[in-house]
């Protein structure tokens, strides 16, 4: 989003910008896994097969459930593999950087900030860059 300099003071430029952070990548494998497995117990569900009969174990009451409300069961599994997989995929990254600085990081801190503490960040470094651009150049 940006902000046109006609609606801001002159050296008040402000562009934001939003980008995906990845995660680890022991979750990005699990996301992955979690995706093909959720696929496969689909599939299996939908097919009816007892696949615990192939290993010689008794048959779960959840097995016996799932095959009474195929519909269901299928899309328990689809939505409750998907949260699993959002969450380990998800960062919760909120970086704020000002003039390409970073001012904020809530990947370092912990927390996002209040907004009283991000007006203060921003007039800080505008201030900061303010009298930056007052001190005299020297060139060699």
């Amino acid at each position: 989003m940006i902000f046109p300099g006609s609606l801001l003071p002159f050296f008040l430029y402000i562009r934001i910008e939003g980008e995906n952070y990845l995660p680890l990548p022991v979750y990005r494998y699990v996301a992955s896994f979690l995706s093909i497995f959720k696929l496969l117990v689909i599939g299996v569900i939908v097919v009816g097969k007892d696949p615990f009969a192939l290993f010689g174990m008794p048959t779960p009451g959840l097995w016996l459930w799932s095959q009474e409300n195929k519909v269901y069961a299928c899309m328990m599994v689809f939505f409750f593999s998907n949260m699993i997989e959002n969450q380990c995929m998800s960062t919760g990254a909120f970086e704020i950087t000002l003039n390409d600085v970073p001012v904020w990081s809530k990947l370092e801190s912990g927390h996002l900030p209040s907004m009283q503490q991000l007006v203060q960040i921003l007039e800080n470094e505008m201030k900061m860059n303010m009298h930056m651009d007052r001190l005299p150049h020297h060139h060699s």
